[in-house]
């Protein structure tokens, strides 16, 4: 698939954060999806003591979630390891992998957060905006933000607060495990991100989307 725009990659959190004040304006937090068809999870790992970045793709049909296409990308590291910045280390490598992907999915899941961010500009929503796709922070843990307790069944959340604006949701996606921290990333609004999450999540806590990718990215 052919990446619809690209900025240059900053060296320092200083200029990362020039950036990421520039882009927070497009985000777009209603839905703007056709038909979804393909759904895509996006991961990324570590090699040689983090010096090579590894992001992996894995397209799967929807609402089938069968494994259609698959893609990984290496390159060297360029970007320190910095909480609120981690966009920056993985996306380059990131939109690599997906220029090897055929067809572009009409939906992104995320191993990370959207807007639940300090600066609304976590890596779904930098990614969203860059491939201009419809994308999705699915979270493993809390980055900002307070809530109330989510009640243990499955599909019953809770908003994710911040600074007095709902960033997101905590959901849980299955009885006996942890939630998952959800915000919409780009061209989708929470109550649609949170359907899709669910519709792609099965027997595990996490989506299949990123159960593939991670096993990609993992190695």
């Amino acid at each position: 698939m052919k990446i619809q725009q690209q900025h240059a990659w900053p060296a320092t959190a200083e200029e990362a954060t020039i950036i990421q004040q520039q882009l927070r304006g497009d985000i777009i937090k209603e839905d703007q999806l056709g038909t979804v068809q393909r759904v895509a999870g996006v991961d990324v790992g570590f090699e040689a003591d983090g010096t090579i970045t590894r992001a992996a793709i894995a397209v799967l049909s929807f609402p089938e979630l069968q494994l259609i296409e698959q893609a990984i990308a290496r390159r060297p590291t360029t970007f320190p390891y910095i909480p609120g910045f981690l966009s920056f280390r993985e996306i380059p490598a990131v939109l690599d992998a997906l220029e090897q992907i055929a067809t572009p999915p009409d939906l992104l899941l995320c191993d990370g957060h959207g807007i639940a961010h300090p600066r609304r500009m976590g890596i779904a929503a930098h990614l969203g905006l860059l491939v201009n796709l419809p994308a999705v922070g699915v979270g493993k843990s809390l980055l900002v933000g307070k809530h109330d307790e989510v009640l243990e069944e499955r599909g019953a959340w809770q908003p994710l607060q911040h600074r007095g604006e709902t960033v997101g949701a905590v959901l849980r996606t299955r009885v006996g495990t942890k939630p998952l921290y959800i915000s919409l990333g780009h061209r989708i609004s929470l109550p649609t991100a949170l359907d899709y999450v669910m519709r792609c999540t099965t027997k595990w806590r996490l989506p299949e989307t990123t159960r593939h990718a991670h096993k990609l990215a993992s190695g």
